[in-house]
């Protein structure tokens, strides 16, 4: 499903001063990172603040490249892409990301709606669909509200109903529970943790240890760019 082979990214580092900018050594944010999941696994991704795990989610979804490594994902070499196959890839895929990223002239529920309308399903599918996972999000009455009408907690759960509406074959959570109470928490974890007992593939970036150790499952850990535990 996910496998990634001696990987490294690398960010070039520039600064201005005067008008002028210059180039500095590039900073490395990933260094030999040498992992696989199988289909159907459940991933924790865990480490300090600038880690890397953000870094480590873009390239699963292909938002960047590495600059040395191997990256097979959904059983496909990465490297071998070109743009329409990179967009079907993606398809593929669901992403919380930690600053939400909705649409701000679309409603709560077409923000929802808008992966199942890319893939082309049925409009009374759509709406059934949709419809039911924001009802159980608790969000039924906010169907038409707009992001800047929402409160935080409420545009996450939004993110997280949109990330896996399609149900994708590959979840990737950033803090998907960092705006929640832990009712809520709970209640969107039971959500993702069912997904992936229907095949989905997890992996959910956390800083809170009580949320993994109340839903144990195999932790990958970052330190400074460099994989320190994994399994």
């Amino acid at each position: 499903m996910i496998r990634f082979s001696h990987v490294g990214l690398n960010y070039r580092r520039t600064a201005q001063a005067g008008g002028i900018v210059s180039r500095h050594a590039d900073a490395t944010a990933l260094d030999d990172i040498d992992f696989d999941i199988p289909e159907g696994g459940f991933r924790w991704l865990t480490g300090p603040s600038g880690a890397g795990k953000t870094s480590l989610l873009k390239l699963m979804y292909l938002a960047i490249h590495p600059t040395n490594g191997r990256i097979d994902l959904l059983g496909t070499d990465t490297a071998k892409l070109d743009r329409r196959g990179t967009a079907l890839l993606r398809r593929r895929i669901g992403v919380v990301y930690q600053d939400f990223r909705l649409l701000r002239h679309l409603t709560a529920y077409d923000n929802v709606a808008l992966p199942m309308r890319l893939a082309r399903r049925k409009e009374a599918h759509v709406r059934a669909d949709v419809t039911e996972l924001l009802r159980w999000v608790g969000l039924a009455g906010r169907l038409d509200h707009r992001p800047d009408e929402l409160s935080g907690g409420e545009q996450q759960r939004v993110a997280i109903a949109r990330a896996v509406i399609t149900r994708p074959s590959l979840l990737l959570a950033d803090e998907p529970t960092g705006n929640l109470d832990d009712d809520q928490a709970e209640r969107l974890m039971h959500l993702i943790t069912s997904l992936n007992r229907l095949g989905t593939t997890v992996i959910v970036a956390t800083h809170n240890l009580g949320l993994v150790a109340r839903h144990p499952a195999p932790v990958m850990e970052l330190e400074a760019g460099r994989m320190v535990r994994h399994g």
